[in-house]
């Protein structure tokens, strides 16, 4: 492992050199953004998104329903990723119970409402789809697991058992290939033989297997191996084209073992494909704390996992550099108490307004920093969340079903940036405290742009290179609100930036 290391920190020191971040001293006037037009960063090759997770508030005739799918379909973005996940079995498990010798249990009836309803507002563009959650009957568990009998209700104990029933995974293959099946030709044969008809005839480009897998059933990397190399051959013959998703961990920075192990292709069966692997960022430590100590936390965080994102980028150039990244759960929960996961119901407070923006800051300042070290998908968690459903993550606002500012610059970079944009040298301004300005410039097909995100809960004005003197912009801050960006001109070379704003500026 002495070599692994030493190109580890090879990497993190040509990364930290390469971009920029030492902060210029403070001039006699205001701070300035600068872009070395002419000098390349690199191309990028980072495509902002976000992730749908099924839950009752997604339900046709649910309150949040009409808007919040409304708000995917005018995203218009790539790589949706769509997780029925495990709080809501009736809604994530397409057989809850076991086949017999005469019956079998198939029920997409409460699955395909919202299924379909996701492929409608998605219709044009690339999904990733993710039934993370396995029957909890193929596990070995001292009695069968219940589940409620009501559809709506949430089961956090649905997941149970560390052992499959069947070790060599044949099983689990069969129940992800039927599945398929049933969305990509139409229908399937179930243990039986008996035809079950669907009609779908839907494309599925990208499937993740399982989700937070040193989590859930605390699979180990070996077992989380078996177990993606039986469902991607399962599905191989059943939807030929689609690519597939590993690992979608919970905690990237402990998870050295299980990067190691999958990516390493002698570990596979042959010819298994790795085409992407997975995982998640939440910044999770803001217990007792004010918003005017939320930068610097947020910010600390955030770094912690970018440095963890560049080991595990090194790790992939070693074992399987045509593996791609695809960061796709990034965002806050904040913790139980005052402004907490069940913030908004009888019990908590409600979330302040400049919490969004904050959350929506974050999300601005990991586009840039992931898209410089090349990370491929960025993915912003969640579509919708409310009181008892992790509400700091949702980017629909569950008191009015508008998008809220965290979608609204999603949506501004969705609408800004793509794959093939130049990232051009940028040295950040120099504000005291340190960087709580980030700026990069692009080169577009539109045009030159920068992209410019406030991480403090301070206002700042900053001076904008001479070719964006009068520039147009677009930026979402608290006085947006749940509304679009607002528009304006750079006044001369000055940039007023409100607390926590993400501001994209366009050279006339």
């Amino acid at each position: 492992m002495r070599s692994v290391a030493l190109v580890l920190v090879t990497a993190a020191v040509t990364y930290t050199s390469g971009l920029g971040f030492a902060q210029e001293p403070v001039a006699t006037h205001r701070p300035e953004i600068k872009v070395e037009w002419q000098h390349t960063l690199r191309i990028s090759q980072s495509t902002p998104t976000l992730q749908v997770v099924v839950n009752p508030m997604l339900s046709p005739g649910a309150p949040l329903h009409n808007g919040a799918f409304d708000a995917v379909k005018a995203l218009g973005a790539d790589y949706v990723r769509y997780v029925p996940w495990l709080p809501y079995p009736k809604m994530a498990v397409a057989e809850l119970k076991p086949p017999t010798a005469h019956d079998t249990y198939w029920d997409f009836s409460h699955i395909d409402p919202i299924t379909t309803d996701f492929f409608a507002a998605t219709k044009g563009h690339s999904t990733v789809i993710n039934f993370s959650t396995i029957p909890e009957w193929m596990f070995k568990t001292a009695k069968p697991v219940e589940y409620p009998a009501n559809p709506d209700q949430v089961d956090w104990h649905y997941e149970q058992g560390t052992e499959l029933l069947d070790p060599s995974c044949k099983q689990l293959g069969d129940y992800y290939a039927r599945l398929v099946s049933w969305y990509t030709k139409g229908g399937f044969r179930d243990e039986l033989g008996k035809w079950h008809r669907s009609g779908y005839h839907y494309e599925i480009p990208y499937w993740e297997v399982l989700n937070e897998v040193d989590f859930e059933h605390h699979t180990t990397p070996q077992l989380y191996t078996r177990e993606y190399d039986a469902i991607v051959s399962a599905i191989h013959r059943v939807s030929p084209k689609t690519k597939f998703m590993g690992l979608a961990l919970a905690n990237p920075s402990g998870g050295a073992r299980y990067f190691e192990y999958f990516l390493n292709h002698k570990n596979h069966r042959p010819g298994t494909p790795i085409d992407y692997i997975s995982f998640h960022f939440y910044a999770t430590r803001l217990q007792g704390k004010s918003p005017n100590d939320w930068p610097t936390t947020i910010i600390g965080e955030a770094d912690r996992f970018l440095d963890s994102t560049q080991y595990i980028i090194a790790l992939r150039n070693l074992l399987s550099p045509k593996t791609k990244i695809d960061t796709n759960e990034l965002g806050i929960i904040l913790p139980p108490g005052g402004v907490g996961p069940h913030a908004g119901d009888a019990a908590h407070p409600a979330i302040p307004a400049i919490y969004w923006n904050a959350a929506a800051s974050l999300y601005g300042y990991l586009f840039v920093r992931l898209s410089q070290m090349g990370v491929d998908v960025i993915g912003e968690s969640q579509l919708v969340g409310y009181p008892s459903q992790y509400p700091s993550v949702s980017m629909i606002d569950y008191t009015n079903g508008k998008p809220n500012a965290r979608y609204w610059v999603l949506k501004m970079l969705v609408d800004n940036f793509h794959p093939g944009d130049v990232m051009e040298v940028t040295d950040q301004p120099g504000i005291s405290g340190g960087g709580s300005v980030l700026a990069q410039g692009y080169e577009t097909p539109q045009g030159r742009k920068i992209l410019v995100v406030n991480m403090s809960d301070e206002k700042h004005v900053l001076d904008v290179p001479q070719g964006f003197a009068n520039a147009r912009f677009e930026t979402v801050d608290e006085a947006t609100g749940d509304d679009a960006p607002r528009k304006g001109k750079v006044e001369g070379r000055e940039l007023r930036l409100a607390p926590f704003a993400v501001t994209v500026l366009r050279a006339k």
